[in-house]
């Protein structure tokens, strides 16, 4: 291959993999939006309960199951010959429109008007729904057009994206509504339907090849013969409960991600109540293990692409780095040596890049050809469960051991980090045993079984 030609396909490589980025930069302006203007208005300047804004705002996370729903709609029913860009471009559009109501619900609730909060809980719903579709649908089309060498330079790219849209969101946020008013609240939500929509467009448009009849066909009949039939999730559960690997990595992500974000909602609290450290100190946690996780996916997605690095070993090495920063915090909690809490959380935010990278990659591999949709649901079901669970477990745990004098501060953040790294050193183990290739010969022998089983009944019916 020439010089010019490589050169050629790198700059092919390149454009595809930022497109495949920009729909991330819609999702992240969403999120922004949710989590650093919206709870900030209702709680504080509207006064609304703060359970109850927090309640809504979580609930995206406990719909992921449509995830699986969306992924396997979209395995078999292929709209114009695409089974990926339609479904990510409509539920872009679906969740972006929902914020153009989200001023009147929100200044209504503070008012106490009934009709506000129940338009609320249908609108997170439908926010809710539409984003587990687009995290479904952008996950498979990233698995399905690129390959398994150039995946982790994807991703890393991928998420990069995500977590630089939050910090420009803050910044037009803050350009947009220096002060609340609910003209200006309005003005900055009507941006959402074009950031989203826009970018989601520009990403996809062009990216999936379109099918044929023919192709088609093909498609939609290797997607029932590698899935059951019936109820998504309750084949989600079949997939679960016959395959060893599925079920494994299903709880490795679980375990893994609700390590990671346990003290994400009460890592400002610790410095404050350890430390007494100001606001303006501890607002600084936050971006020093965001910079630490942005700086861990680069070096690993530029490695990934250089060297062929086992993804498990990747994934390993990730949450045995992330396990040990998390000792290292909790050791400051204990001792009360504030000196090494900034290194700490650069450490962790390193190794948890280097863990997106490996995870994320193995979830695209993790995948069989003709059901894409429905693991990629599957990995995203236990992701955002993880989530979840991790956003009220921290508050729960701060609750009981803290606020009912149960523990001091310094022995209770001990107690919760260290938690937290035995989580992480729980997922390096049972990834350990997992195998892509032992998870897709589990499949095929599921399958097989399945298969034999039809035919018995279909000789027993002649």
């Amino acid at each position: 291959m020439s010089m010019l030609s490589k050169l050629l396909k790198g700059l092919r490589m390149f454009i595809k993999t930022i497109r495949l980025a920009l729909p991330k930069l819609g999702v992240g302006w969403m999120f922004a939006l949710l989590t650093i203007n919206l709870n900030r208005i209702a709680i504080v300047e509207l006064n609304i309960t703060a359970i109850v804004i927090t309640a809504m705002l979580a609930l995206h996370y406990f719909l992921s199951p449509f995830q699986v729903v969306s992924g396997r709609i979209a395995d078999r029913h292929p709209i114009a010959g695409f089974k990926r860009s339609p479904y990510l471009l409509a539920s872009s559009a679906v969740a972006s429109l929902v914020f153009l109501a989200l001023p009147t619900i929100i200044i209504n609730m503070s008012k106490g008007a009934a009709w506000a909060y129940l338009a609320g809980l249908l609108v997170f719903v439908i926010y809710g729904i539409a984003v587990a579709v687009m995290g479904d649908s952008h996950h498979s089309l990233i698995a399905e057009v690129t390959d398994t060498r150039s995946r982790g330079g994807v991703i890393s790219v991928v998420w990069t994206f995500s977590i630089l849209s939050t910090i420009v969101a803050a910044g037009v946020m803050n350009a947009v509504m220096p002060e609340f008013t609910p003209e200006a609240m309005q003005r900055l939500y009507n941006l959402s339907p074009i950031i989203v929509i826009s970018f989601t467009f520009l990403g996809v448009v062009g990216m999936e090849k379109r099918m044929n009849a023919e192709q088609q066909a093909e498609s939609i009949a290797r997607a029932r013969a590698v899935a059951p039939e019936g109820n998504p999730l309750s084949v989600a559960v079949q997939v679960l409960r016959e395959n060893r690997q599925a079920r494994g990595f299903f709880l490795f992500v679980f375990i893994s991600i609700l390590a990671i974000f346990l003290q994400d909602n009460i890592l400002e609290v610790f410095g404050a109540e350890v430390f007494k450290m100001p606001l303006t100190e501890t607002t600084k946690f936050q971006p020093m293990w965001g910079g630490g996780v942005l700086l861990g996916m680069v070096i690993m997605g530029l490695l990934s692409v250089v060297f062929a690095i086992s993804k498990r070993t990747i994934v390993i090495v990730g949450c045995v780095g992330t396990a040990v920063g998390m000792t290292i915090l909790a050791t400051a909690a204990l001792t009360h040596q504030a000196g090494i809490v900034m290194p700490s959380l650069v450490l962790m935010g390193l190794f948890t890049g280097f863990f997106n990278v490996g995870s994320l990659s193995m979830m695209m591999d993790m995948t069989v050809e003709g059901a894409t949709g429905l693991y990629m649901g599957l990995w995203g079901t236990a992701q955002a469960f993880g989530n979840g669970t991790a956003s009220f477990g921290g508050g729960a745990l701060h609750t009981g051991l803290i606020e009912t004098g149960l523990l001091s501060p310094n022995l209770a953040y001990f107690a919760i980090f260290g938690l937290e790294a035995i989580g992480m050193v729980t997922a390096a183990v049972i990834v350990w045993h997992l195998s892509v290739t032992r998870f897709r010969n589990q499949h095929e022998a599921t399958l097989t079984r399945a298969d034999a089983l039809r035919a018995m009944e279909a000789g027993a019916a002649a």
